[in-house]
């Protein structure tokens, strides 16, 4: 049996190229207004709860300050990656891979088992016996998954020229325009950090096997 089934392995390396897209794409439209506000509106200094600094252009995409080729990079990319998480999840929910390897039981919600799995974390012994992941990693991927992804396919909608005399709802249930914004970008960081933990943790527990794995399927 496979360790990692075809489709998680397809959308695992669409999803990363297009976040990748999405991401820098998103840096140079964020250089085009960098204050974040609460609420309808906001565009004075003294509105903002957070200034943003600015990106430089190795960082971003198109790779020099262009909005409108910008938005055009990340809309391109954002309908597909909506798409795929829309599929994702519909292919976990068939094949099982939600309930089977990433819903917790309510033993592994104890605070012993907690405190176990972090020391086990602290020690990079990533043995997780009969499961497929630890609770700790349970809990990642379905945040990322149920919370993470989804928001920012939601606040994406919200903040889209046009999109909202359709998603009047989805803005006002968000707070706002601002607001979504504001989510947007909070969620986009929390993502890149999400990534940035991932990919060490995958260096720490055995890249070429890992990496392997999820292109090959690996042994179950």
């Amino acid at each position: 049996m496979k360790k990692h089934a075809l489709s998680t392995r397809l959308w695992h390396w669409i999803n990363l190229f297009f976040l990748v897209i999405l991401f820098m794409s998103g840096l140079t439209i964020s250089n085009a207004h960098r204050r974040l506000y609460w609420g309808d509106w906001g565009f004075a200094a003294e509105q903002a709860w957070l200034v943003v600094p600015r990106f430089p252009d190795w960082m971003t995409i198109p790779g020099y300050y262009s909005l409108a080729v910008a938005r055009d990079w990340h809309n391109l990319a954002a309908w597909p990656f909506a798409l795929m998480l829309l599929f994702m999840w519909v292919a976990m929910l068939v094949n099982k891979h939600f309930v089977r390897d990433l819903v917790t039981s309510r033993t592994e919600w104890k605070p012993s088992a907690i405190w176990h799995d972090i020391v086990e974390h602290a020690k990079l012994n990533f043995d997780h016996g009969d499961q497929k992941y630890n609770f700790l990693q349970k809990l990642t991927y379905g945040i990322v998954l149920g919370v993470f992804l989804p928001m920012m396919v939601f606040t994406g909608i919200s903040i889209s020229p046009g999109m909202e005399p359709t998603f009047g709802w989805l803005v006002d249930l968000l707070g706002g325009r601002q607001s979504a914004r504001s989510l947007h970008f909070i969620f986009a960081f929390l993502l890149f950090g999400f990534f940035v933990l991932h990919v060490v943790l995958v260096l720490l527990a055995g890249p070429y096997r890992q990496i392997r794995d999820m292109i090959t399927g690996g042994q179950q």
